[in-house]
């Protein structure tokens, strides 16, 4: 299986990102940096932590393994990125 890794200070984007148009890609929608990969204090569970590049600059936490996960084919047949999240190359 393939190792996907991110380091802190890469820009990724949302596969949602390919459903907007252009004037809302312009607002950064849906691209994230990196921050960093956390342990949850009593779970002990691995999370990926990232900053909105968009609206109020969020800083968000998903468990590592769905943040690394592929796009749910049944739920959204036509995105054409294979990940939920990949590295982008338009930004930064």
């Amino acid at each position: 299986m393939e190792e996907r890794t991110f380091l802190p200070g890469e820009i990724v984007q949302h596969f949602k990102r390919e459903l907007l148009s252009e004037e809302e890609r312009e607002t950064n929608k849906y691209l994230y940096k990196i921050v960093g990969v956390a342990l949850h204090s009593e779970t002990r569970e691995s999370l990926m932590i990232y900053q909105a590049l968009y609206d109020d600059g969020g800083l968000y936490a998903r468990p590592l393994e769905m943040f690394l996960s592929k796009v749910d084919r049944e739920k959204y047949p036509d995105v054409r990125q294979e990940y939920r999240f990949e590295a982008c190359s338009i930004h930064g």
